[in-house]
């Protein structure tokens, strides 16, 4: 959480009676607007700079994080985790390995008993101790987290990628779930943020279910586990990439490119708590998001899908998958969407 500045502003201004030249300090709204245009000289400098260092480098680092993302990617990631409810006892060799963590003393509230988002229907039932409704439930859980921390999407994308890379190396026990969710937004934000969240701030969150040494020693784990390879190629960067490439078209749109790619943006947040898409390449998921938002936004000059370098099919095939998901989750997408936004949405339920 980024708390309040603690240094005050001083006392309003008085008009100087007496003064030798019978001058009044500036008026408050003067500096406020002084303060502001400095603000916009310094964010339009900043945007200058960033669109040189995409033209200059932009192509080469897409390149180098396309080329990664097989690697980071993760394989059924709950394959590893210990089955459920067999009826029959299974011999010393097939049994699986033991949970990570032990039960903790007190039970974990924040985590809804349901998933907030509405996955994908799957064919197959879920059999295992961490299923994939229970991912959902987390990762539905971490979203708002990161929201209220104050933490960027591209923290929320590496945390969840760190998380499913760990389910699929280690078992881990149901009630330790949340713990290795809060665990995994940590190890992110460190890579991330200037200001990542505080051990404390987390834990609280979790209702100090966990304690702060259980946190540090799940921390060496994931950290031993991932061999600290941690600079995954998430789906936030992707979006970004597609994005500037858009606006770098002869003709672009400004404001249909942000509004695609805040929806865009909603979209991949579904995206995430639903287990069935953790089968798709983040760039792929980037894509047929954007391709998504500008379909359902009725844009005149849409991204050129082309640009992501994937087949037209399988580009229609994420693309409705993504609109089934969004369909399932008319209520929810408008919540993770700006005013602004989500009123040109009126197809969701929810939007005016």
């Amino acid at each position: 959480m980024v708390e309040a500045a603690s240094g005050g502003r001083g006392g309003t201004p008085q008009l100087g009676h007496g003064s030798g030249h019978g001058s009044c300090p500036p008026r408050p709204d003067r500096r406020r607007r002084r303060r502001r245009a400095e603000a916009e000289v310094e964010a339009a400098g900043e945007s200058r700079l960033e669109l040189q260092a995409f033209r200059d480098y932009g192509e080469s680092w897409y390149r180098s994080r396309k080329g990664l993302e097989s690697r980071f990617q993760p394989r059924e990631p709950l394959a590893r985790q210990p089955q459920v409810g067999v009826p029959s006892i299974p011999s010393r060799a097939s049994r699986p390995s033991r949970p990570l963590l032990s039960r903790p003393s007190r039970p974990v509230h924040p985590v809804p008993s349901r998933p907030v988002l509405t996955p994908v229907p799957s064919c197959r039932p879920p059999s295992r101790q961490v299923t994939a409704e229970a991912r959902c439930r987390l990762v539905s859980w971490l979203i708002p987290v990161h929201r209220h921390l104050g933490v960027s999407f591209e923290a929320l994308c590496l945390a969840v990628n760190t998380l499913d890379r760990f389910l699929a190396t280690t078992p881990v026990a149901a009630d330790c779930f949340q713990l290795l969710g809060v665990t995994a937004l940590l190890i992110a934000c460190k890579q991330v943020e200037v200001h990542p969240p505080s051990v404390k701030q987390l834990l609280a969150l979790c209702c100090d279910a966990f304690s702060r040494q259980q946190l540090r020693n799940l921390e060496r784990i994931v950290l031993h586990k991932l061999g600290f390879s941690l600079a995954a190629p998430t789906v936030s960067f992707f979006l970004e990439h597609f994005t500037r490439v858009r606006m770098e078209e002869p003709g672009a749109d400004a404001g249909e490119a942000s509004d695609a790619g805040i929806l865009a943006r909603g979209v991949a947040e579904l995206s995430l708590a639903d287990y069935a898409f953790t089968k798709y390449a983040p760039s792929l998921l980037a894509a047929g998001s954007l391709g998504l938002a500008d379909r359902l936004l009725r844009h005149r000059r849409p991204l050129d899908l082309r640009v992501s370098g994937y087949r037209e099919g399988l580009l229609r095939g994420c693309m409705a998958e993504l609109q089934l998901l969004v369909s399932l989750n008319g209520e929810s997408l408008p919540m993770v969407l700006p005013p602004d936004v989500a009123q040109k949405c009126s197809w969701l339920r929810g939007g005016s």
